[in-house]
């Protein structure tokens, strides 16, 4: 948590999430396939809003592509739950690889948290590629350092 806030970094960027009959598997909860959906549809959200969106990553032949996903699933979510789900960018070397985390609260419970490896690619070949100019004026001030977190 960060500062008595439920948050595990400061300045979250967040959506909110209503669990719905869609959302519940045979075991009566969450999907973990829907948690990875809600990730990351948060994260397109979270990108865009800093000045990103998928328009721009086609016209820079450019994309952050997960390389590692890791999701630990805490407590289950049911119908009828309000969550929030928050994210952050949390590292980048500034060159090919960056990191992003996610918390998904119900209240101030801690449900599920993730973190992706990404890596910048061409999208046009797939392969590995410097991350432009664009990504790194957008993206390097938003990542919280790994000093601020609690």
């Amino acid at each position: 948590m960060h500062g008595g806030e439920p948050f595990d970094f400061p300045g979250p960027h967040t959506q909110s999430i209503a669990v719905t009959e869609a959302h519940i598997d045979g075991l009566g909860h969450v999907n973990n396939a829907v948690y990875v959906q809600w990730c990351e549809r948060v994260a397109w959200d979270h990108s865009a809003q800093l000045g990103l969106s998928l328009a721009d990553y086609r016209a820079l032949d450019r994309a952050m592509a997960i390389r590692q996903a890791q999701y630990d699933y805490v407590l289950p979510a049911l119908q009828g739950d309000s969550l929030i789900l928050a994210t952050w960018l949390t590292a980048s070397d500034a060159r090919l690889n960056m990191t992003r985390q996610f918390q998904l609260l119900r209240g101030r419970e801690t449900l599920m948290r993730g973190c992706w490896q990404l890596v910048c690619i061409e999208m046009s070949s797939g392969r590995a590629r410097r991350m432009p100019e664009a990504f790194l004026s957008t993206y390097q001030p938003a990542v919280v350092e790994a000093g601020d977190e609690q």
